[in-house]
């Protein structure tokens, strides 16, 4: 298990050393993530930036995942899930509209005073605190590499066993540093896992 984000942050960064370009841009899924990419970037002294992402909950269980969108229009839609839960186009396009409305909020939030890190033939290596659905992380590449990114490298401290399969078609190379079986949640391999505020993104962005 680890102690709380910055000891997996830790972990992470041993699991990438001497895997990355010198200017490899991590990017962090707000907010849990941020602190973990922060400490990634802090160890392996590369420049850091956030991908604006936001899950798609179901009606009356926003735990659950039915998509989900990032900057740029990306937008991620799980069929299955959708169909499982019985949602409608119509509770759709309400989760969608308030999930847009927040990534707007973020977007204000995060990026005011702070121009969006160019990945230009870079590699980009997108950065959460863990993978459950994998929903946010299928936007987030997908957004990495419309920023221009040559490379996308996807790392988590844990996920479930398996769970890099599906990612083959976006992520060029996929890590995570436990891949426990079974799996449960995120929150589950951490002793601390408190609710990431926005002023400690901010503060983990202004130490870029």
């Amino acid at each position: 298990m680890f102690r709380d984000r910055r000891d997996a942050g830790d972990r992470l960064a041993d699991a990438l050393l001497g895997r990355l370009d010198l200017d490899s841009v991590v990017l962090g899924l707000p907010r849990g993530g941020v602190i973990v990419a922060a400490r990634v970037a802090e160890r392996l002294a590369l420049t850091l930036d956030v991908v604006l992402v936001r899950k798609l909950g179901a009606p009356g269980r926003p735990e659950f995942a039915l998509g989900a969108l990032a900057e740029g229009g990306h937008r991620h839609l799980d069929d299955e899930a959708v169909r499982l839960t019985g949602t409608t186009p119509r509770d759709l396009r309400r989760i969608e509209q308030a999930e847009a409305a927040e990534l707007a909020r973020r977007a204000a939030v995060y990026r005011t005073g702070r121009q969006e890190v160019a990945l230009d033939g870079r590699t980009a290596v997108v950065v959460d605190d863990g993978l459950a659905t994998g929903a946010t992380a299928v936007v987030a590449c997908r957004a990495a590499r419309a920023r221009g990114a040559r490379r996308v490298v996807l790392a988590v401290p844990v996920a479930p066993l398996g769970w890099e399969h599906p990612f083959a078609g976006l992520a060029d190379e996929r890590i995570a540093v436990l891949t426990p079986e079974p799996f449960s949640a995120v929150g589950r391999w951490y002793h601390r896992f408190d609710q990431t505020t926005d002023d400690e993104v901010l503060r983990a962005l202004a130490r870029r």
